[in-house]
């Protein structure tokens, strides 16, 4: 699936949501090569992902992740920043979710080390001394308890160490961002 799905974006075809699902099954199964991905991730990225394709690579990582337990009355928001955003700005999702926060809205901050840009989520709170290796369930506590969380992407998505590798080398947006 992953060698169709990266000829039809070489050839500026858009993927349909079943196919990106599929090819990024591939990519969480560990079925594909790094050549593979990093091709496919920048085919994509000079076509231009489609809203479908995004939809169905974002199906495939729920699929493939673990869950952060949390209670159904808990209605938090996710400020998530997208890096890469090549004019090396400082990391705004991370600042924005303390002032959300602190204004009583509970935020699960979803994030990362640097991959793409000049500093992760994870990068600005390791340098405040905020210790971010923990697993889902003490995620979810945090969040209940203090009304914020950093839900570490290494933690909850292990399947993507897959694709670190040639992100990496790559060092330009992806959809993954």
């Amino acid at each position: 699936m992953i060698r169709t799905a990266i000829q039809k974006t070489v050839d500026k075809q858009h993927l349909s949501r079943e196919e990106a699902f599929h090819a990024m099954e591939a990519i969480m199964k560990g079925e594909a090569t790094d050549a593979q991905i990093g091709a496919l991730l920048i085919s994509l990225r000079m076509k231009g992902e489609q809203p479908q394709e995004i939809a169905g690579f974002a199906e495939s990582m729920r699929k493939n992740a673990r869950p952060v337990p949390l209670p159904l009355s808990l209605d938090a928001v996710d400020l998530v920043g997208t890096g890469g955003d090549g004019k090396h700005t400082f990391n705004i999702s991370t600042v924005a979710s303390f002032v959300v926060a602190g204004a009583g809205v509970p935020v699960a901050k979803h994030g990362n080390r640097s991959v793409s840009s000049k500093c992760g989520s994870a990068d600005v709170l390791k340098a405040l001394g905020i210790h971010i290796d923990i697993d889902a369930n003490q995620m979810g506590q945090c969040l209940e308890k203090v009304g914020i969380a950093f839900l570490f992407a290494p933690a909850l998505h292990p399947a993507m160490k897959h694709a670190i590798g040639p992100r990496r080398e790559i060092g330009v947006r992806s959809v993954f961002n």
